[in-house]
């Protein structure tokens, strides 16, 4: 178990590598001088010079990078191009603490739901509850994010005002009463993109448990039907549901670039966004990289739980 998870820890690494080199070598591909861009068209040479070396835009790429990637290790980020000329890391942080409120919150409302609803519809299978379980499932999957926001908005936060929930979210305070109201709305748009997934893995895989043989003896030994499915079934057709959660996690909290900007929250995805706009080099750098590590460490994590919960791997590793 201990090699499995240096190996994993060492993938990741070497993942981490060359995705820095990967997003190194794209931002220098951004369009225009980014000297120019901040101090504008009627900046002086001798301006945008002093500017190119106070960033080191002079030197060599690989020069660049390596103090660039070196800083990063260590948590020197690098300054923000546009504004008060902020430090970089304080700000990503900052707003990754508000997309992980954020996924939380989905992960909270998603979870129990797909994995009930694929429970009934697997229990249900082939009659009209499982049929309309996967419509509606399948149905709100199929829906972008912006529009499901922009009906949500419409329709709940403008339509029915005596429920005081804001159209724009902000950052929600301690009190729980303040984190439904400001995240449910994004947090039941970015569900529906979770549910069928989640909801069409479960009931294959309790289907697929049901139909073996333990579950049969099970049944004819006189256990009731819900100690069978509750004590066996869902403890073995749980596993990759619960590895696609883990995942998930990660996607939410670089992946939320639409949502975060319908309801205009101030996460992770609308300051990528924004660095775009602005060529913010190593705002946008950094932002990339903390994503990409994030999804990589969601990843590891499903694969650690799997072989946790799953001793027939463990006894083979």
């Amino acid at each position: 178990m201990t090699q499995y998870i240096l190996r994993r820890v060492g993938l990741l690494l070497v993942t981490m590598l060359l995705t820095s080199i990967l997003i190194f070598a794209l931002t220098q591909l951004v369009p225009g001088d980014i000297a120019r861009l901040i101090l504008g068209r009627d900046a002086s040479p001798e301006a945008l010079e002093g500017l190119r070396e106070e960033f080191g835009l002079n030197d060599p790429a690989p020069q660049q990078y390596l103090r660039w990637l070196g800083g990063f290790v260590t948590g020197d980020w690098g300054r923000s191009f546009t504004g008060a000329n902020q430090p970089v890391r304080p700000l990503v942080l900052e707003r990754l603490g508000n997309s992980m409120r954020l996924a939380v919150m989905t992960l909270v409302i998603s979870v129990p739901l797909s994995i009930g609803l694929g429970v009934l519809a697997a229990l249900k299978e082939n009659t009209w509850v499982d049929s309309l379980i996967s419509i509606l499932t399948l149905s709100v999957v199929g829906l972008p994010e912006f529009v499901t926001g922009l009906i949500l908005i419409n329709g709940i936060a403008l339509g029915a005002r005596s429920l005081g929930l804001p159209a724009t979210s902000a950052v929600p305070e301690a009190d729980l009463v303040d984190w439904v109201r400001q995240l449910i709305l994004p947090s039941l748009t970015a569900m529906f993109v979770l549910l069928g997934y989640v909801a069409r893995l479960t009931r294959a895989g309790v289907i697929d448990e049901l139909r073996k043989p333990y579950v049969r003896m099970a049944t004819l030994k006189g256990l009731p039907r819900r100690t069978v499915v509750v004590k066996h079934v869902l403890r073995n057709a749980l596993l990759p549901t619960i590895t696609v959660i883990a995942i998930s996690f990660g996607w939410l909290i670089g992946g939320l670039v639409v949502i975060e900007n319908v309801y205009n929250y101030p996460g992770l995805g609308a300051l990528l966004v924004e660095a775009v706009k602005q060529k913010n080099l190593f705002l946008l750098q950094s932002i990339t990289m903390v994503t990409v590590f994030f999804f990589a460490l969601a990843n590891l994590s499903a694969d650690i739980l799997y072989v946790l919960l799953n001793p027939r791997i463990r006894l083979n590793e």
